[in-house]
C-alpha cells in the first residue's frame, strides 16, 4: 500500500467539501478530521465578501453575498443534505421509506420549506451582525463550528444509516481527542478575536453562540440516530447548516 502524504488528509477534505481546485481525493479518510480547517478557509472568504459588500452597499446585501459565497464554495452540498434530511425526518414514515426518500433526487415540501427558512434565518442574522462592532466574527465562527459538528459524526461507535457509502467510509476516522481539541481551539479563537474587537461581553457571547450551535447539531444527530438508525452524508450536511444557523442566531441575540 502506498504511503499517504502528510497533506493527503487536508487535500481530501478540501476536494470533497468544497469546489476549490485541489488534487482529486483518493479516499475519504481525511474528510471529517480536517473539516474544521475547511470551515476556517471558507468562513474567512465569505466574511471578507460580506464585510466589504456590507460597507459598500448595505448589511443586507453583504449578508446575502456572504451566504451565497458559502453555498457556491460548497457546491450547495450541505444545503442539499439539509433539504433531504428534512424530507426524511419530517413526515411520519418508516425508516426504510425515509431513507429511500432521502436518496431520491427530488426535494419535497418539507425540504423546500426548511431550506428557505434556514437561508432566511442565516441571512437575517448575519445582516444584523454586520451592523454590530465585531459582529462579522460570528460568520467564521459559525462555519468552523458547523464543520466541528460534521466531524463529530466520524467518532468511533457512531451508527451509520443503512446504505450510506460515505458514512461507512468516514466511520471512526475522528478520534475523541482530535474532536475535543478542534472544539476547544474554535472556542478559544472565537473568544479571543471577539475579546480584542468587542471586549469581554462579545467574547463570552460568541463562545455561548458556538455552544448553542453545537448543541442544536447534537439534537439533530439524536433525532437522526433514532429515526434513521444512524447518520449518512445528508445528515452530516444538515448538522453543519443547522449549527451555522443557530450559531448566527444566538450571536445576533447576544451581541446585538
Amino acid at each position: 500500500m502506498p504511503q499517504r502524504s502528510r497533506w493527503a488528509g487536508p487535500a481530501e477534505s478540501f476536494a470533497l467539501l468544497t469546489s476549490l481546485r485541489v488534487p482529486a481525493a483518493t479516499s475519504a479518510r481525511g474528510v471529517l478530521p480536517w473539516a474544521p480547517l475547511v470551515g476556517l478557509v471558507l468562513g474567512s472568504l465569505a466574511t471578507a465578501v460580506a464585510w466589504a459588500a456590507g460597507r459598500a452597499v448595505s448589511p443586507l446585501v453583504g449578508a446575502v453575498l456572504g451566504v451565497a459565497v458559502l453555498a457556491a464554495l460548497t457546491r450547495g452540498l450541505h444545503l442539499d443534505g439539509l433539504a433531504d434530511t428534512a424530507d426524511g425526518l419530517g413526515p411520519l414514515r418508516g425508516r426504510e421509506r425515509a431513507l429511500a426518500v432521502m436518496r431520491a433526487g427530488d426535494v419535497g415540501p418539507f425540504g423546500v420549506v426548511t431550506l428557505v427558512l434556514t437561508l432566511l434565518l442565516q441571512v437575517g442574522c448575519l445582516a444584523a451582525l454586520l451592523t454590530v462592532e465585531g459582529g462579522w466574527l460570528a460568520l467564521p465562527a459559525a462555519t468552523v463550528a458547523a464543520r466541528v459538528a460534521m466531524a463529530r459524526t466520524g467518532l468511533p461507535g457512531v451508527p451509520i444509516a443503512a446504505g450510506s457509502s460515505l458514512g461507512q467510509a468516514v466511520a471512526g476516522t475522528v478520534s475523541r481527542g482530535w474532536l475535543a481539541g478542534a472544539a476547544l481551539v474554535t472556542a478559544a479563537v472565537a473568544a479571543g478575536s471577539a475579546l480584542v474587537v468587542g471586549g469581554p461581553v462579545a467574547g463570552l457571547g460568541l463562545v455561548a453562540a458556538v455552544a448553542a450551535g453545537l448543541a442544536s447539531s447534537e439534537a439533530l444527530f439524536s433525532r437522526a440516530r433514532t429515526r434513521l438508525g444512524g447518520v449518512n452524508g445528508d445528515v452530516m450536511g444538515a448538522m453543519g447548516e443547522v449549527t451555522a444557523a443557530v450559531t448566527l442566531l444566538a450571536a445576533a441575540v447576544l451581541l446585538g
